[in-house]
């Protein structure tokens, strides 16, 4: 299983499933990280935190721990 988290800065993935449970879960859903959703890999900080990504448009960086949790094709 590849993540978010497993990514390189100028990657194009597409969101595969999202684990994880309750409010992290929703959250990641209202910002628009859903099955079949486009996101370029814009940036990943040299520790690997944050990694920025661009999705629907707009800009959202993300912690390993968040990431993690977003499984990519």
């Amino acid at each position: 299983m590849k993540t978010l988290k497993d990514t390189k800065c100028g990657e194009n993935v597409t969101v595969v499933k999202v684990h994880g449970k309750g409010a992290i879960r929703r959250r990641f859903m209202d910002m628009g990280l859903t099955k079949g959703t486009e996101i370029y890999i814009r940036k990943v900080a040299p520790l690997g935190d944050p990694v920025e990504i661009k999705v629907r448009g707009y800009e959202l960086s993300l912690r390993k721990e968040e990431a993690a949790i977003v499984e990519i094709n």
